[in-house]
């Protein structure tokens, strides 16, 4: 099955009825087809701050959405080790020209390692790293 990754963008797209790309993440998200969804416990780290200034009510759904993607079978989501931290830090420390997070570095690694090419994603980062960013 196809696996397609998903960056903390999306999820945050998606959960939030006023971000700018949340009609455009359901509507490609709608338009993908069968695929098994990718992401990293790293990737929810970033939506979990996000949410976390925004009171009970946001960061009740974003624990939500947690849960929900854990309890999927279409949904593969990583942990964060210690092999893919030192991974990531090793290319986030190879590319000082760019702006990457360690979070970005690290949704790299995991897609090179499972041939991954495209990313429900809309900053320029993954398109610098060579993938297709679906939300552009």
């Amino acid at each position: 099955m196809r696996e397609i990754f998903a960056d903390a963008g999306h999820f945050i797209a998606v959960l939030h009825p006023e971000d700018h790309l949340h009609e455009k993440a359901k509507a490609v998200v709608s338009e993908l087809g069968a695929h098994r969804l990718v992401t990293t416990e790293m990737v929810l780290a970033e939506v979990f701050t996000y949410f976390a200034g925004f009171g009970p009510g946001p960061r009740g759904v974003a624990v939500q959405a947690e849960k929900t993607l854990r309890a999927d079978a279409n949904v593969v989501l990583l942990p964060q080790t210690s092999k893919l931290f030192r991974e990531a830090s090793g290319l986030y420390a190879s590319r000082p020209d760019k702006a990457w997070s360690l979070t970005d570095c690290a949704s790299f690694v995991v897609m090179e390692e499972r041939g991954i090419r495209e990313a429900l994603a809309h900053d320029i980062h993954f398109e610098q790293a060579g993938f297709k960013a679906l939300l552009k």
